[in-house]
């Protein structure tokens, strides 16, 4: 049967589509045209997308949002809501305070995140299932994502390749894999998905799992750095300080059945110790992890 792939830049990555299917490429062509709907639809640095429609209503009036989008935020608003998950989506005036990964990144000063920290409520978010509305009850409120959309999409779009009945694929979404059905060149049927060795420049892995029908989310806090006055800080923001999360890892794998899962637990285990998250990992039915720390060490719930 036909293989073929589709790579395409967005989302501030590469994205590879690969699919099994008598004749994949309609398929992968709106598989495509998806994405970019997805990309502005959920974007946060785009001030024309849906979700930025509901940061200028902010302290106005409720925004109707597309189904997708009022799922994933009802979604993120649900687990923002418990302080051990370290997600907040209501997070979006501090992550635009610091701005860490684009060009104009700056460490902001002590006032300036606490004003932020203000607009960051998750319980200010209104949410309307009747009608589809989102309402954030603060001016300046904005949310943010960024945390757990490729997730979403990832399983979006697998959803929409088992309703066509493709028989094989792979969804790597940059960090966030899905694959489903058997990978024909291995004797196991089993797919080869590659961890990035935080140590090393991109492409060179520090293992590989061999996985099949499971999401593999891979979050590091070792690219997108902001560095000043002698001091580095990475991305992951802590929703209760402000500031970069303290951490001794520096990347998180989590496979699951889903692909939202992987991206809400990921967030969740970089806030704890490593023999936390490792314990956490071992004991919660469902998924499994791997932990790399900055010293290079590797822990396992599975191995």
């Amino acid at each position: 049967m036909p293989q073929a792939t589709r790579v395409v830049h967005m989302m501030g990555t590469v994205i590879t589509l690969t699919i099994t299917h008598p004749n994949p490429d309609p398929i992968l062509t709106e598989a495509v045209r998806r994405l970019a709907v997805y990309e502005h639809r959920f974007s946060a640095n785009d001030d024309t997308s849906e979700l930025m429609e509901i940061a200028h209503q902010a302290g106005k009036q409720p925004v109707q949002v597309d189904p997708e989008l009022f799922d994933l935020i009802r979604i993120g608003q649900a687990h923002s809501a418990k302080t051990a998950e370290h997600l907040n989506i209501a997070i979006g005036p501090l992550v635009q305070t610091w701005r860490i990964g684009f060009d104009d990144a700056r460490k902001p000063s002590d006032a300036e995140i606490q004003a932020a920290l203000k607009l960051t409520d998750p319980q200010a978010i209104v949410l309307d299932p009747r009608h589809l509305t989102v309402y954030l009850k603060q001016s300046g409120m904005t949310l943010d994502l960024g945390a757990i959309a490729k997730g979403y999409i990832a399983d979006l779009l697998h959803d929409y390749f088992v309703d066509l009945d493709v028989t094989a694929g792979l969804i790597n979404l940059g960090g966030n894999v899905v694959v489903f059905g058997p990978q024909a060149r291995h004797a196991d049927n089993q797919w080869r998905i590659g961890i990035q060795d935080p140590q090393k420049p991109r492409g060179q892995n520090r293992l590989v799992l061999k996985v099949r029908d499971k999401s593999v989310v891979t979050s590091g806090i070792y690219e997108r750095q902001l560095k000043t006055a002698g001091h580095t800080y990475h991305h992951v923001l802590d929703p209760q300080t402000g500031y970069p999360m303290p951490t001794d890892i520096a990347s998180v794998t989590v496979i699951s059945a889903k692909s939202i899962t992987g991206e809400l637990w990921t967030t969740k285990l970089f806030g704890q110790s490593v023999q936390d998250a490792l314990a956490l990992l071992q004991r919660t039915a469902g998924i499994e992890g791997v932990i790399i720390t900055h010293e290079g060490q590797l822990y396992s719930s599975f191995l």
